[in-house]
């Protein structure tokens, strides 16, 4: 009687591991297919969405700041803002850890941003002049 359950239960849970692997490899294949198609066609989404996954409006609104224009920001008053906003989402002091960690990512994002649009206009007015390379005269 004791080998019968025993092998019911053996033959259960291998159907179980057997679908949950399947599963899992479906879930692998139709991820890698839409990451192969992302690839070609979202470069444009890539740039709104960084690693933080949020985008620079977003950003924007939590830290309350007006978006980078032409890729400048007062980064003093981003950098007073996310301040003050998370020194008082301390979990410490009775905060949140999510909405730190949200600020924290907003700070990032515009940071990003500007500095992406900081060598875009450093390449930029480099092309204009010409590639000049600094020569060192006493090596």
């Amino acid at each position: 009687m004791a080998h019968r359950i025993i092998t019911q239960v053996v033959i259960v849970g291998s159907r179980v591991l057997g679908r949950a692997f399947v599963e899992a490899y479906r879930q692998a294949s139709a991820s890698s297919k839409h990451a192969q198609q992302g690839g070609r066609a979202g470069t444009e989404a890539l740039k709104n969405f960084t690693s933080s996954g949020l985008t620079l409006d977003e950003a924007c609104k939590i830290l309350n700041v007006r978006p980078p224009q032409g890729g400048k920001a007062n980064m003093e008053d981003v950098m007073a803002r996310f301040k003050r906003l998370f020194d008082n989402n301390d979990p410490k002091n009775g905060g949140s850890f999510y909405l730190q960690s949200k600020i924290l990512r907003a700070r990032e994002r515009i940071e990003t941003e500007v500095r992406e649009a900081e060598e875009a206009a450093e390449e930029e007015s480099e092309r204009k002049e010409g590639w000049k390379p600094k020569v060192y005269k006493d090596r």
